[in-house]
């Protein structure tokens, strides 16, 4: 059995809700959050694989954790308006967290989201950072490429959150598993505003292992598929982004997906 805990804290540390059990543990906050408060998971078990829900309008997230501890910061003001602006309002907050079942694990699935994804390494996987995010602003933060929101056709807030390079040549978006990974497809949803959006004809993925495979692309709202067949990897990087011959200097990434088990 696995111990697992939620509670809700506020900025000076004091405890506002919580909630134990084993192998699955779920909370109701009655109450408002206020900005500084956190969300605080935890487990007895590391290096294990839990489905979390942060809030009751967001996806769960299953997700690897190798730390005991993962502290959620609860998103206010310009942080939040990359998310869905009903999470984390009102009165009364279902959260909750479980042991993932084995068939969860080991299903062939898209391995790169985490709708709970935030910046720092809170040993919560997968997780994407990036060395440049436009302004500092959360609509264009990396964490925005795999939180399981697709919509692509404008930008700005929520659900048009995207990663955004700030014109920088050499932007470079890096994805880390937390543990190896085997997968075959790798899926990129460029940002499409057009005329706003400039876009990528060419990028270069670097895996764990060394190597490295080039893509092509072309001016689209769909999305692009790359058929790119990796064992054992814990992380890989897009970057080397060629920019087309386009009047704009906005290209950016709405969503990464990598499906594989």
């Amino acid at each position: 059995m696995t111990e697992l805990q939620i509670s809700v804290f506020d900025k000076n540390g004091e405890l506002k809700c919580q909630a134990s059990d084993q192998d699955q543990a779920i909370m109701v906050f009655e109450g408002t959050y206020e900005e500084g408060d956190t969300l605080v998971f935890e487990t007895s078990n590391t290096g294990a694989f839990y489905v979390i829900r942060i809030d009751d309008c967001m996806d769960e997230s299953l997700v690897y954790l190798t730390s005991p501890k993962v502290v959620y910061t609860i998103p206010f003001n310009e942080k939040k308006i990359s998310y869905n602006p009903k999470c984390f309002t009102g009165e009364r907050h279902y959260v909750t967290m479980r042991t993932a079942e084995e068939y969860e694990v080991t299903a062939y699935r898209n391995l790169a989201k985490n709708v709970m994804d935030q910046h720092g390494d809170h040993g919560c996987y997968p997780h994407a950072y990036a060395n440049v995010e436009t302004r500092g602003e959360s609509v264009f933060a990396a964490r925005n490429a795999i939180d399981g929101v697709l919509a692509n056709a404008s930008h700005g807030a929520w659900p048009y959150e995207s990663w955004g390079i700030n014109m920088q040549d050499d932007a470079e978006l890096t994805l880390e598993f937390g543990r190896p990974v085997d997968f075959d497809k790798i899926v990129l949803y460029t940002r499409a505003d057009f005329p706003h959006d400039n876009w990528w004809i060419n990028a270069t993925f670097t895996f764990s292992d060394g190597t490295t495979e080039t893509v092509s692309m072309e001016k689209s709202v769909k999305p692009h598929t790359f058929a790119i067949s990796k064992k054992g990897i814990t992380w890989l990087k897009l970057s080397n982004l060629i920019k087309a011959d386009d009047p704009s200097p906005f290209p950016a990434l709405t969503h990464i997906e990598v499906y594989g088990k």
